[in-house]
């Protein structure tokens, strides 16, 4: 299954780590917070693009996202059947679906169609022609973004073989993306908050900002300006 790209930014990084301070993709993989194999992905590209260290001085984010993530080849006039992207657009948006459930019914239809790969790679290069994008910028420390995932994971009790639905709270630290991910029963208000303790100690420390989304857990009155918080919430962002 295609990851998801990181930051360019962090592909930056990966090439001056790897052509400026000589160190291979194992040891470069740690210092970037991204698996060896993502790290040889985007070497082999550079090096592909014809692309070292360091980068030329007008080669934006953008530049180097085209050189090294060309949009696929437009495919052959043999009859390969196209995907309706508007509908698998459209479909994404459900509950519980992802591209490769949708990739799989497309293959179900049209055993002649494209593979996995092309098929993602044409999706995202029709969604970025599409959908424009908004860049935010995240300083070190300065924010967690915070939510419950949505859905839920089903937990069975060895001794009863009770089955639970857990929630599943996520943290992510904005600058560096670097993630907390915990279980727990319900989104209530003890959960919520411990939920946020076990990030805090995960991390090792406390953001200036905590963001999080309208749950009534956290959040009692939305406002685009003067958002309402729980009591108990506020207390806990306060201490």
């Amino acid at each position: 299954m295609p990851a998801e790209r990181v930051a360019m930014r962090k592909i930056r990084e990966v090439l001056r780590l790897h052509h400026a301070c000589g160190l291979g993709k194992r040891k470069v993989a740690p210092l970037v917070g991204i698996g060896p194999t993502a790290v040889g992905d985007y070497l082999r590209r550079a090096k592909e693009a014809g692309l070292g260290w360091p980068l030329p001085d007008d080669l934006d984010d953008d530049a180097l996202e085209r050189r090294l993530f060309p949009p696929p080849p437009a495919p052959i006039a043999e009859a390969r059947p196209m995907p309706d992207w508007p509908m698998i657009a459209r479909e994404l948006r459900r509950k519980g679906v992802t591209l490769r459930l949708v990739w799989e019914e497309y293959r179900a239809a049209h055993p002649d169609g494209f593979g996995y790969s092309w098929f993602c790679d044409m999706y995202r290069a029709w969604r970025g022609r599409l959908s424009p994008t908004m860049r935010q910028e995240h300083r070190a420390g300065e924010r967690m973004l915070v939510d419950f995932a949505g859905q839920t994971v089903p937990i069975v009790t060895a001794a009863t073989g009770e089955v639970r639905d857990a929630e599943i709270f996520i943290a992510v630290l904005g600058a560096s993306n670097f993630t907390f991910v915990t279980a727990r029963w319900s989104q209530s208000l003890p959960d919520w908050i411990g939920a946020h303790v076990d990030a805090f100690n995960a991390f090792g420390g406390v953001t200036a900002q905590v963001v999080c989304d309208n749950l009534k857990a956290g959040v009692t009155k939305a406002s685009r300006y003067e958002p309402a918080l729980n009591p108990t919430y506020r207390e806990m962002a306060e201490q």
